[in-house]
């Protein structure tokens, strides 16, 4: 066992290894490190300005939750807007607020089905008013969940998640390079690098549109400027497409076991908000392009759209139906350049409006 003696020889022994801190240099250190900093974040900011980016409010799920809470507690007989990036960017709450008289609540997350929300809003006794869910088909009828993390973010965001979107918020209408698709390892990952033969990377989706902080969404000038970004867009959603010939027997009947549980899926959540009041109406936004063959492919409409409307009994309104739909430009086959979603919104809202008489749905006006 140690004695007393040789601990204090060895505490005095370590004594030699402290050394006083240069504290003259923490503070030079510090101010070297900050305009380092400015430098460098000035330098990506121009670059990205440059490039044609402008600030916007960022889509993140704290935003998407910021937008859910209203539902519960303040709002109360509104509109809400439920679907996927066409129900998003297609309609713009600014018009539909000047034709209407109320601004609409927007729920719509892309690349995800908007099923997963009306179950959710199916047992929300908060939910009254209108529910208007965009259909689309390569989403709506997979259940394909790209942001279904929102949801749960909604459910169960911390105080330190809340603070930090508040915070986020002060700052993101006045950088052009705060938004994920400029981040430093997302610019890196799409870099040309070689690749081994027969490797396939699928290509992410580029940034698409400008975002308000109520979540309004308009299509990103560059898809509509720029003709070679609006190119690599299409070409990212053909990547997706695989023709149905190719599939095989057990994969066809998978997809449409899927495809039909989807149907119910919305079907009983319709069926829960109807009974409580809420009137859902589904739509149907344009498409063009690889969706001209993947649409009637793989969701041809008597199979899917017709048999949700009749199981539903809610009003559909499909733009191939109306002349008012048509039409519009969509500068890279599935979303509406910004001018054009202005006068769709309006459209949409007039054969709504029309199609609710017609049929003697809702009333509301």
């Amino acid at each position: 066992m140690p004695s007393s003696t040789s601990n204090s020889e060895n505490n005095a022994d370590m004594s030699r290894y402290d050394r006083a801190l240069p504290g003259d240099s923490i503070g030079l250190a510090a101010l070297i490190g900050l305009l380092v900093m400015i430098v460098m974040m000035s330098g990506w900011e121009m670059y990205w300005r440059s490039d044609g980016s402008t600030p916007s409010y960022r889509n993140s799920e704290g935003l998407w939750a910021i937008q859910r809470r209203r539902v519960n507690e303040i709002e109360g007989d509104k509109t809400v807007l439920a679907g996927s990036s066409r129900m998003y960017f297609n309609t713009q709450l600014d018009v539909w607020e000047r034709v209407s008289g109320e601004r609409p609540i927007q729920l719509s997350l892309e690349g995800t089905s908007p099923i997963s929300l009306m179950e959710d809003l199916a047992e929300d006794p908060d939910m009254t008013g209108t529910l208007l869910v965009g259909v689309a088909g390569e989403m709506f009828f997979t259940g394909f969940e790209y942001r279904g993390g929102a949801f749960e973010r909604f459910e169960k965001e911390t105080p330190s998640q809340w603070l930090g979107q508040q915070i986020s918020m002060l700052v993101e209408p006045y950088l052009a390079f705060y938004q994920y698709d400029y981040s430093l390892f997302t610019v890196i990952k799409r870099q040309p690098f070689p690749r081994r033969e027969g490797v396939f990377f699928e290509m992410d989706v580029r940034r698409l549109a400008m975002y308000s902080k109520d979540r309004n969404a308009r299509l990103y000038s560059k898809v509509e400027t720029d003709s070679e970004y609006a190119e690599l867009a299409k070409e990212i959603w053909a990547q997706f497409y695989r023709p149905i010939e190719e599939l095989s027997e057990e994969e066809r009947a998978e997809g449409l076991e899927n495809h039909n549980k989807q149907i119910d899926r919305a079907v009983a959540a319709t069926k829960k908000l109807q009974e409580r009041g809420v009137e859902v109406i589904f739509v149907r936004h344009p498409f063009e392009g690889i969706y001209d063959i993947i649409e009637p492919m793989y969701f041809p409409r008597a199979d899917s759209w017709d048999v949700l409307i009749e199981q539903s009994g809610a009003l559909g309104v499909h733009w191939q139906d109306h002349e008012e739909l048509q039409g519009f430009w969509l500068p890279e086959s599935s979303h509406l350049a910004a001018d054009d979603s202005d006068r769709f919104t309006k459209a949409l809202y007039e054969v709504i409006d029309r199609e609710r008489m017609k049929s003697n749905i809702g009333g509301r006006e």
